[in-house]
């Protein structure tokens, strides 16, 4: 049997909650509609892009405001320029992925594939992943859905059982056990609340992990 990791990114590998969130707050706000960063993270978490601006559309709609048609494309500009000069890694991320450089890896987010690229570019770790770099805009069903894990685990040539996820949040744990993997909870990230851990555990993960350490020593465990 050859074990194969499937990483979540945000809030995983890239540190990118709070950014994402402040600025969608501050665009929110902007129109019309207060919002704090932590309220962002309620909203929005685990979303595809084009969900995040539907959804905001909504929200605007409810108190009978509507925001500028280039809302969208702005917002993302916005959110990819703090990326260039403010991302950073969830702490101990890079170590661990190349600690299992031998094992066949990739990333399946629920970012989009520009997103992906430009923060991969921005921690230094394009090459690590090569083309097993996949945007949930690649299949039909968002998480909690399978599909996107499913994606991963055949571009890997792996079968699902084989393969462990490293999720943070409650959506993707349960997308990962609707595909037949194995599921570790990492709540490490910057904008994850304490008692996480306890919500992870409730959507069926594994395993848990508070930082990348503890999910070093895990993912050694099960192979």
């Amino acid at each position: 049997m050859t074990r194969a990791l499937i990483y979540d990114f945000d809030g995983v590998i890239a540190d990118s909650e709070v950014l994402v969130n402040t600025a969608m707050a501050e665009g929110v706000t902007r129109l019309g509609f207060p919002m704090t960063a932590d309220q962002s993270i309620a909203t929005y978490l685990g979303m595809r892009w084009p969900e995040v601006v539907a959804r905001t559309h909504t929200l605007l709609a409810e108190q009978g405001l509507t925001p500028p048609d280039d809302f969208g494309g702005a917002l993302k500009a916005n959110i990819h320029g703090r990326f260039k000069s403010e991302l950073r890694e969830v702490p101990g991320a890079s170590a661990t992925i190349r600690a299992f450089a031998p094992l066949p890896r990739a990333i399946a987010s629920s970012s989009s594939a520009d997103r992906l690229a430009l923060c991969l570019e921005a921690l230094e770790l394009t090459g690590d992943f090569g083309t097993h770099v996949y945007s949930a805009d690649l299949v039909t069903n968002g998480k909690p859905a399978p599909d996107i894990f499913l994606f991963a685990a055949a571009r890997l040539k792996a079968r699902p059982e084989d393969c462990i996820v490293i999720e943070d949040s409650p959506g993707g744990i349960r997308a990962a056990r609707a595909a037949g993997m194995t599921a570790i909870g990492l709540h490490a990230a910057g904008h994850l609340p304490a008692g996480h851990g306890r919500k992870l555990l409730d959507a069926g993960a594994h395993h848990i992990a508070k930082d990348w350490n503890a999910a070093r020593a895990v993912i050694a465990a099960l192979l």
